[in-house]
C-alpha cells in the first residue's frame, strides 16, 4: 500500500513516500480504504519536531475517513462498505481518560491515517454522518471532538452564554460552528479582517481583529457589557492564556487545548483563577462515546465543516507546508480517493 512516513532529518521531519506490504488482517480487526484526511496544528508540531517528539517511520495524521474493505476474523461492528472515521484514541471508547491511552494515539505513538489503506481493530472506528461527504468527515476526529468535548461536556453550554473563540484555525472555527447552533454568542478574535467576515457568516455575533486591538481582552469587555465571557476556548497557550483569563467572567470557564504560542509556562499570575472562581479544563480531543454524540448533535443541526482547502495526494507535503502559513481559515484536507 501507498503511506507518507515521518522520515528524520538533522532537527525535524520530512515526508517521504514509501510502499509497504499489506499485512493480514487480525482477530478483530479491520482494513479501510482512506478517502480523506485532514491536518491539525499537532502534525506541524511532529513534523517540525517542536515537542521533541520520536517519530520517525510513523504514519502521520490522525484523522482520516474512509470505506470499510475488509473485515478480519470475529468483527462484528462492521461490514465491507461501511463508511467509517478513525478514532483520535484508539482505545479511549467511553469514560474518564487514561495516560495508557496516549499509547494509541494516530499519527504519534502508532500508525496515522496518510496512506492508501489503514488497518484498525473495529473498536477503534465511528460510523460516518450519512450527509457529510468522505472530505468533510475527515476534519471531524479530533477539531471538532476537541471543540464538542471543550464546549459541551466539559464546559456545560447552554443557550445564551457568551463563548469567545481565538484565531480561525480547525478547533476555533468549529467551536464558533457549535456554540452559534446552540444559541451561544460567539467572539471571536484573528489578525484578519477579511477572515473575521467569513466568522459572522458562521454566526459569530463579535469580532475582533488583535492586531489592531492588541490588548483584545479590553474589548472582550466592551462587547460583553464588562461581565467577560462564560467560556474561552483557548488554543494559543502561554502567549495568550494571561489575557484569556481576564476575558472569562466570575465562575466561568477556560477550555486549554493548544500550544500555538508554545510550550512554556503562562507569562502573567494565575491568581485570576482563583479571584474569580474559573474552571480551567485541560482538552484533548475526546472518547468515541463523544464522538457519537457529536455526531448527533451535528446532525441534528445539519452542521457542514468548513474546509480551506483540499490538496491531492500527491501534494501532502504542500497541504502541511499550507497548514504552517497560517493562512487557512478551517481545515485544511488531503483527498486520497484517487489512490486505491
Amino acid at each position: 500500500m501507498d503511506v507518507f512516513e515521518y522520515a528524520p532529518t538533522a532537527d525535524k521531519y520530512r515526508l517521504e513516500r514509501k510502499r509497504r506490504p499489506v499485512a493480514r488482517l487480525g482477530i478483530h480487526q479491520v482494513r479501510v480504504a482512506v478517502k480523506a484526511v485532514s491536518l491539525n496544528y499537532r502534525d506541524h508540531i511532529a513534523l517540525h519536531n517542536l515537542a521533541r517528539r520520536q517519530v520517525g517511520g510513523r504514519i502521520p495524521c490522525s484523522d482520516g475517513a474512509g470505506v470499510v474493505a475488509e473485515v478480519g476474523e470475529g468483527v462484528t461492528r462492521w461490514k465491507v462498505g461501511d463508511r467509517v472515521m478513525g478514532s483520535f484514541f484508539a482505545t479511549w471508547e467511553a469514560g474518564p481518560f487514561q495516560m495508557s491511552y496516549h499509547q494509541h494515539d494516530l499519527g504519534g505513538t502508532v500508525d496515522g491515517m496518510l496512506g492508501s489503506f489503514v488497518t484498525l481493530d473495529e473498536t477503534a472506528l465511528v460510523a460516518t454522518p450519512g450527509y457529510l461527504s468522505d472530505l468533510e468527515a475527515s476534519t471531524l476526529p479530533c477539531a471538532a471532538l476537541t471543540a464538542y468535548h471543550a464546549l459541551f461536556v466539559r464546559g456545560g453550554l447552554s443557550a445564551g452564554q457568551t463563548v469567545l473563540c481565538l484565531g480561525t484555525g480547525g478547533v476555533s472555527v468549529f467551536a464558533l460552528q457549535f456554540a452559534a447552533a446552540a444559541g451561544a454568542q460567539v467572539l471571536i478574535t484573528s489578525s484578519s479582517d477579511e477572515k473575521l467576515a467569513r466568522a459572522v457568516e458562521l454566526g459569530a455575533t463579535h469580532t475582533i481583529n488583535y492586531r489592531s486591538h492588541a490588548e483584545w481582552q479590553k474589548m472582550v469587555h466592551e462587547l460583553t457589557a464588562h461581565r467577560g465571557v462564560n467560556h474561552v476556548v483557548e488554543v494559543g497557550g502561554p502567549g495568550t492564556f494571561d489575557r484569556s483569563m481576564q476575558s472569562v467572567t466570575a465562575g466561568g470557564h477556560i477550555a486549554l487545548i493548544g500550544v500555538l504560542t508554545g510550550f512554556g509556562p503562562p507569562t502573567g499570575s494565575l491568581f485570576p483563577l482563583v479571584a474569580r472562581n474559573i474552571r480551567l479544563n485541560g482538552i484533548y480531543v475526546g472518547s468515541q462515546e463523544m464522538f457519537k454524540e457529536m455526531n448527533q448533535f451535528l446532525e441534528s443541526h445539519q452542521l457542514h465543516p468548513v474546509i480551506d482547502r483540499v490538496f491531492s495526494y500527491d501534494q501532502s507535503p504542500q497541504a502541511f507546508e499550507w497548514l504552517a502559513s497560517g493562512h487557512h481559515f478551517g481545515k485544511v484536507v488531503i483527498d486520497l480517493s484517487g489512490t486505491h
